[in-house]
């Protein structure tokens, strides 16, 4: 059999280790990731190898040559011109593939048995066979699910972490029939999870999992390549070590000269040629590469020390990496996490802060202290996405120096010349940071048409109607008042999607920036007429006969953070009474405890004008909080069912579009009105796709995200949510008092456990496994509903903190509090008893 070895792979996630390396050549115990997977396949007798390359491929090449050293046959395929994807570089070498092959990413360690895999793919008759595993937590990794008999279902590739429903993860392998590559479109990118497994799910192809026993690990990020090393030095996995073993668990290559008053703790590996000096302490976990020289009363905890790396006498290295060649001066300190690139020197005394990245040849002077990642900023330790854009505490995370870079990422990833929408809300610090954005774009050759201070509702209309190539908006977090939230749209005003966030963040990370000419640079430009536009596409939409009859009287707080506050114009010009509470700038924060004292107040004054409804707007135009006639509030679960009323009334036998765990009121009402009902993962982007993609739905959201009209722009406007209430309102002669004494009795409750981040994977799993697949649904988060009635219990994990949420709903009281409390018992018992083995372990 034939195995195709995919070392394609630049090692992103690894930098600065892969700046001149390629992600399977990276060392795990003085030996390469690819070494490691050879010697794999050698011991499962297959010998065949075709090794696919993109990224810098003779390094690999001079490497293995024909692999005659190595005891196996090694020949290359190098994807030339661009990148063909996992499954693409398989496709170009569909000649050589001609009988049953295994596929092998070259980013793992593992020791899996590969021929009980392969019995098991004959035995079953596959045409493809994925080699799983479970794993703690499977949020970095594509989650495969199978039949009892290990047919697969379902995949999820790199899910969120509201979508874990399984523990079982892809890990990169496969034994796949020649065959299966004629699914395949030639000389074109494509992916295995993303395109060719689905098209064989969908064609019914048998397509099995197989559930290794054994280790693996994903050398995907700096930690885990260190975790890879203290796990291979514990003998977790079977590889083979490069040196003897001079005494019990410690390795010592040839030629190494150790002093006599060194201390070497077990687990230990020392490479060839290597000079350690006196009084030296070497503690439990160490590896020391080929070539290392180690001065006297050095103190080493566990580094990962590369060949031909230099330290210093009474040099302290805390679990940290240091690549081939650096130097490590006298009394110099690199701590926990820290990593330091090829050919970097660090002077007397200096000292690397815990988790502070050093990229190549870079020189840190005697003493200083680094506690930035040097060149990358203080973000390179995450991921810059989130759930709605890139956030983070403003002036310490969002700098002016990270803006600038993300914009040039961002504008890297455009077409030279493209223009691109820019617009924020007033305070100073969303200014300094969209001035920021918009010098990194025209740095990379993109134009920008700034609104400046803009309601996002106008942003997001504006990108469409000037035809930019997308845009972004600047503002503090809606829910945290020290973080700045930069989201990025697409050309119709739609957050962007997954592929595009991760394209901009592999630019930003491997600083693959277009810096163009002089002549060259972007233009910016602040178009006019932008409040008129957007108005006269508010008024289209609109009855504004009815708006002007109602002669309605509307108290509006801005809650002092008000962005293009054009809606008490726009009303006035309807002929309506729009009062406005709050609209001065405060460049402080509201706090949740003010606010709700404002809204409080709001409900005093429409009481007390005889208003017919109040509004309190936040999220700089895209959410409100209403306040009827009598002085209530009407917010989250009553808000959304009251605007799905009023819309079905209006719209009869038409479609909604809700988040999973709203209240099923949403059904029930769409029921009085022969209407239907799409629920989506609890995302905005979600909410907005699934909005523009049915051309029968005419409201999108929930009260607790804000709501979508899909005919006038694709994202969340509450400024036109709110003048469209007050037509409905008019029309159907109601008001807010009148629709929310309709609305369905529906109890809905939820409540919060927390739980660690690495459970989440095989919680959601258990609750799959433990209810019938007719009770379940898998829009996000495990639903567990009843077919009979409108009853169900929600448990979704929260996707950036280490929680999860348990939602019940059901007209009956009773059962709502019955099941919560079961359902909490449940989860958390569940977690505690994965706590425990994890510290039995």
């Amino acid at each position: 059999m034939r195995a195709v070895l995919m070392a394609g792979g630049s090692g992103t996630r690894l930098r600065p280790l892969t700046c001149d390396l390629p992600k399977p050549m990276v060392p795990v115990l003085n030996r390469p990731i690819a070494e490691h997977i050879i010697n794999l396949l050698k011991r499962n007798n297959i010998k065949e190898i075709i090794a696919t390359l993109y990224y810098l491929p003779d390094v690999m090449r001079n490497y293995f040559q024909d692999g005659r050293d190595f005891g196996v046959e090694m020949t290359y395929a190098v994807e030339e011109e661009q990148p063909l994807g996992t499954a693409g570089c398989v496709k170009n070498i569909q000649q050589w593939l001609d009988d049953t092959f295994l596929v092998i990413s070259g980013d793992g360690i593992t020791d899996f048995d590969l021929q009980s895999a392969i019995a098991f793919h004959r035995e079953k008759q596959s045409k493809a066979t994925l080699i799983l595993t479970r794993v703690p937590n499977p949020v970095e990794f594509g989650v495969v699910i199978t039949e009892p008999d290990g047919r697969i279902n379902r995949f999820l590739e790199k899910p969120s972490l509201s979508e874990i429903f399984s523990d079982t993860v892809n890990t990169g392998t496969y034994i796949l029939e020649p065959e299966v590559l004629d699914y395949l479109p030639e000389n074109e990118e494509s992916d295995f999870s993303q395109d060719l497994f689905p098209i064989l799910l969908a064609r019914g192809e048998p397509m099995y999992g197989y559930i290794a026993e054994g280790y693996w690990c994903d050398v995907g990020h700096l930690d885990a390549c260190r975790e890879a090393q203290y796990e291979a030095l514990e003998q977790k996995v079977t590889i083979d070590f490069a040196y003897a073993e001079k005494s019990s668990r410690i390795w010592i290559g040839s030629n190494t000269y150790i002093d006599a008053s060194a201390k070497i703790e077990a687990p230990a590996l020392i490479g060839n040629n290597c000079r350690i000096g006196a009084r030296v302490k070497i503690e439990a976990g160490t590896v020391i590469g080929d070539n290392v020289t180690i001065g006297n009363d050095a103190d080493l905890k566990r580094p990962i020390i590369w060949n031909g790396v230099t330290v210093g006498e009474e040099a302290h290295l805390r679990a940290c990496i240091i690549a081939r060649g650096t130097r490590v001066d006298r009394r110099a300190q690199v701590l926990e996490g820290a990593v330091l690139g090829p050919l970097c020197h660090v002077g007397e005394e200096a000292q690397i802060a815990p988790g502070v990245r050093v990229w190549p040849s870079k020189r840190i002077e005697s003493g200083a202290i680094l506690n930035i990642n040097l060149i990358w900023g203080n973000m390179a330790q995450r991921n810059l996405f989130g759930q709605r854009g890139v956030s983070g505490l403003a002036n310490i995370d969002i700098t002016p120096e990270f803006a600038v870079k993300l914009g040039a990422a961002y504008g890297s990833t455009l077409k030279l010349g493209a223009t691109v929408l820019a617009s924020r809300d007033q305070r100073s610090v969303s200014r300094m940071v969209s001035r920021s954005l918009i010098s990194g774009l025209m740095s990379a050759g993109v134009n920008v048409q700034n609104l400046e201070a803009t309601a996002i509702p106008i942003s997001r209309t504006m990108t469409e109607r000037l035809d930019t190539a997308g845009g972004l908006h600047v503002r503090l977090e809606p829910n945290h008042h020290d973080h700045i939230l930069i989201e990025f749209f697409d050309r119709q005003g739609i957050n962007i999607s997954k592929s595009k966030e991760k394209k901009i963040e592999g630019t930003y990370f491997k600083e693959d920036l277009r810096r163009v000419s002089i002549t060259e640079i972007g233009n910016i430009a602040y178009p006019d007429g932008v409040i008129e536009t957007y108005s006269h596409t508010f008024e289209t939409h609109l009855n504004i006969e009815a708006i002007r009859n109602s002669r309605s009287k509307v108290v509006i707080d801005y809650v002092y953070a008000v962005s293009g506050a054009i809606l008490p114009q726009l009303l006035a010009k309807f002929g309506c009474d729009a009062v406005v509470l709050n609209a001065s700038l405060n460049q402080n924060a509201i706090s949740n405890q003010e606010r709700e004292q404002l809204l409080k107040q709001l409900g005093q004054v429409v009481e007390a004008l005889g208003a017919n409804l109040g509004v309190q707007v936040s999220a700089n135009g895209e959410q409100f909080i209403l306040v009827d006639e009598s002085g209530l509030p009407i917010r989250g679960e009553n808000l959304t069912a009251l605007m799905v009323n009023t819309i079905f009334t209006a719209n009869p036998r038409s479609t909604v579009v809700v988040p999973v765990h709203a209240s099923s009121a949403v059904e029930q009402i769409a029921r009085r009105h022969d209407g239907h009902v799409i629920r989506t993962k609890v995302n905005p982007t979600a909410l907005m796709e699934a909005s523009q993609a049915n051309p029968n739905v005419v409201l999108g959201g929930s009260g607790e995200i804000g709501f979508i009209f899909p005919q006038l722009h694709p994202g969340f406007d509450g400024m036109f949510g709110i003048a469209k209430l007050i037509e409905m309102l008019t029309i159907q002669e109601r008001s807010l008092v009148e629709i929310r004494n309709e609305l369905p009795s529906v109890c809905h409750k939820s409540h919060t456990v927390r739980c660690p981040w690495k459970i989440k994977g095989s919680l959601m799993r258990h609750l799959v496994e433990t209810h019938p697949t007719e009770n379940l649904e898998l829009i996000d988060g495990v639903k567990i509903i009843n077919p009979q009635n409108d009853n169900w219990v929600l448990i979704l994990p929260d996707a950036g903190e280490p929680q999860v949420h348990i939602f019940a709903n059901s007209e009956d009281r009773n059962w709502v509090d019955q099941s919560l409390s079961d359902y909490r018992q449940r989860v958390q018992s569940f977690i505690d008893h994965e706590q425990g083995l994890v510290i039995e372990q």
